[in-house]
């Protein structure tokens, strides 16, 4: 049955290039049963889940033991922001930024998109400077003068 479902069906590692994120809930459960996880970000948030979503969390991470239930609300919460993001309006606003193939203008977005996604930006610039500190830093080569200094540490002059 497998095969001939892949016969019609491509897999997530066939419809998208490495590292890209799973953009619909199919494509993610398709990546659940065959990759690893994304390294992920050094930031956490605690959640309170309904029972309901907990023991739909607790039967995901079941059927996919190599998850932990943080990877998956993780991955989930991902496929459903850019579904969000794609789902947000296009509002045509009075000025013309462009104009297509046949000539016809194309207006700016004057929605919630163009705003989400300035916003989302700036965040994550702060976060990859939070990310960065938090990181250790890199080991550089001491001068030769600094090696020398530590290999032979001077001696106080007696008095």
């Amino acid at each position: 049955m497998r095969a001939r479902r892949q016969r019609y069906l491509p897999t997530h590692a066939q419809t998208t290039k490495p590292k890209e994120q799973p953009v619909s809930f199919k494509e993610l459960l398709e990546s659940w049963r065959e990759t690893a996880a994304a390294p992920r970000t050094a930031s956490t948030f605690a959640v309170r889940l309904p029972l309901d979503e907990a023991a739909q969390l607790a039967a995901l991470a079941e059927m996919f033991p190599g998850r932990a239930p943080e990877q998956l609300l993780t991955e989930l919460l991902g496929a459903a922001l850019k579904e969000l993001a794609a789902a947000m309006p296009y509002v045509a606003g009075k000025r013309v930024i462009s104009t297509d193939e046949q000539g016809d203008p194309i207006y700016e977005d004057v929605g919630p998109t163009p705003r989400f996604m300035a916003l989302t930006r700036a965040h994550r610039r702060s976060l990859e400077a939070v990310n960065k500190a938090a990181a250790p830093a890199p080991r550089t080569r001491a001068s030769k003068a600094a090696r020398a200094a530590k290999k032979s540490p001077r001696r106080r002059p007696r008095h």
